[in-house]
């Protein structure tokens, strides 16, 4: 049965809070980081924090490499002349260089390994879908893709959408090396369907990507509830979303369903054993810098234990990936069979999300999100990613379930043990590996 009291339940059942501070956030447009969206999406949370009753509710300012998006075109020199210049059709990459390249085409489809070593990339323009290739056992992030293409000696790289509906995909590609080596852009499915239909007679294109990249600040904002004194729970999410959407999925919920799951924490403070922070990161989707500037300016023996939520709300189902720490998996299997709620879970380290900052330390963390029936990323990371794609009962399902399990971890009785850096490595599987040692993100 449930711990917490039935009121609080009740409460999360009819609240419309986290829904209204969701339409704030998808209100700003843009909040991309280290930019003036950002800012007022902290700024959102913050006041949101404050009207839950958290205490202490602050942002925190930090550096970054900044980059702005300003205009991208492709155009088809040959077998036909044809010129895109439109949002809906093309959109340069973040952490990409501005330049103008013109050369051959390449088309890896999507963009295993397998098909890169077969294809003659040196001086080519490469295009690789958003696709997760057969030949895989793993998705293959776009940032291996980028990077795999930089390395066989393209000129640029084009990220090509799966998902129809000229909706071009953007994505981060520079990570640690901003900006990247060369030009990207990111086109939509229909004009990757023109550029493959040319490909194997031969056909040249050119790109031409205005970008800036500048020094900017990012923020986190944090709050908290319950004892002084303690390791502490670490309920967090990202604020930061991608210029070309509202960010509602990705991650306008997650951003929500912290600020709810205070709220409704809030209720029952003195019954906390450990202190619960709530926190939201700046600049997840550049190389997850909120989450690691935390994590280099804390101490690490102050947290048991983070919940980091990351595209929930897509459904009310609950999906949990818990890093391989099975006590976390036992809380959520505990929760889900009180409310008679599906679960869905992995257990496999995986270095996407906020949660990998404090995972490759050893400090135990799962990530929480919601299951999907879309391929890939679905409506994420494109002009899609509206609000209008989600529903307010999801919402409510998402933080009953989410704050139960913060309410459960915050208890005495819940042991939550850490474990070596050494043995998180050796969790690894060799494609993260790969991944990580590719895009110049390994850590050990």
């Amino acid at each position: 049965m449930a711990e917490l009291p039935h009121a609080v339940i009740g409460d999360a059942q009819t609240s419309g809070f986290g829904w209204r501070v969701l339409t704030d956030l998808t209100d700003i447009g843009s909040r991309m980081a280290g930019q003036a969206g950002e800012r007022a999406g902290a700024e959102v949370v913050r006041d949101a924090f404050e009207e839950a009753g958290l205490s202490e509710p602050r942002i925190e300012p930090f550096e970054i490499p900044g980059w702005w998006r300003e205009r991208a075109t492709l155009s088809i020199e040959r077998p036909i002349e044809r010129h895109h210049d439109g949002t809906h059709e093309v959109i340069a990459l973040p952490g990409s260089p501005a330049g103008s390249v013109t050369a051959e085409l390449v088309d890896v489809g999507a963009g295993g390994y397998d098909a890169f070593e077969r294809a003659e990339t040196d001086g080519a323009l490469v295009m690789a879908s958003s696709e997760t290739p057969e030949s895989a056992d793993r998705w293959i992030h776009r940032m291996e893709k980028y990077v795999t293409a930089a390395n066989g000696g393209a000129v640029g790289f084009i990220f090509r959408n799966h998902i129809e509906g000229c909706l071009p995909p953007t994505g981060e590609v520079g990570y640690n090396n901003r900006p990247g080596p060369i030009p990207a852009v990111g086109i939509s499915a229909e004009v990757g369907a023109r550029l493959e239909r040319y490909a194997d007679d031969g056909v040249t294109v050119t790109v031409d990507s205005e970008t800036r990249n500048e020094p900017a600040t990012s923020h986190n904002v944090e709050a908290l509830l319950g004892p002084d004194d303690g390791p502490a729970v670490l309920l967090t999410a990202h604020v930061d979303g991608h210029d070309v959407s509202d960010g509602a999925l990705d991650n306008g919920t997650g951003s929500a369903l912290v600020a709810e799951v205070g709220r409704l924490l809030a209720a029952v403070e003195d019954d906390l054993d450990h202190p619960v922070r709530f926190i939201t990161f700046g600049s997840e989707e550049i190389g997850l810098r909120g989450a690691y500037h935390w994590v280099e300016t804390h101490d690490l023996a102050d947290v048991k234990c983070v919940v980091n939520v990351d595209g929930a709300g897509s459904s009310r189902n609950l999906w949990v990936n818990t890093s391989g720490f099975d006590e976390l998996a036992a809380v959520f299997e505990a929760v889900t069979d009180a409310f008679d709620a599906p679960l869905s879970t992995s257990e496999g380290v995986v270095p996407h999300g906020d949660q990998w900052a404090f995972v490759q330390e050893g400090v135990p963390a799962a990530m929480a999100g919601s299951t999907s029936d879309s391929a890939g990323r679905g409506w994420g990371h494109t002009h899609a990613d509206t609000l209008d794609k989600l529903d307010s009962r999801d919402l409510r399902d998402l933080a009953t379930l989410l704050a139960e399990a913060v309410f459960r971890l915050a208890s005495a009785d819940v042991a939550v043990e850490g474990i070596p850096r050494e043995r998180v490595r050796d969790r690894i599987d060799d494609g993260y590996v790969q991944e990580l040692k590719t895009g110049g993100r390994w850590p050990y």
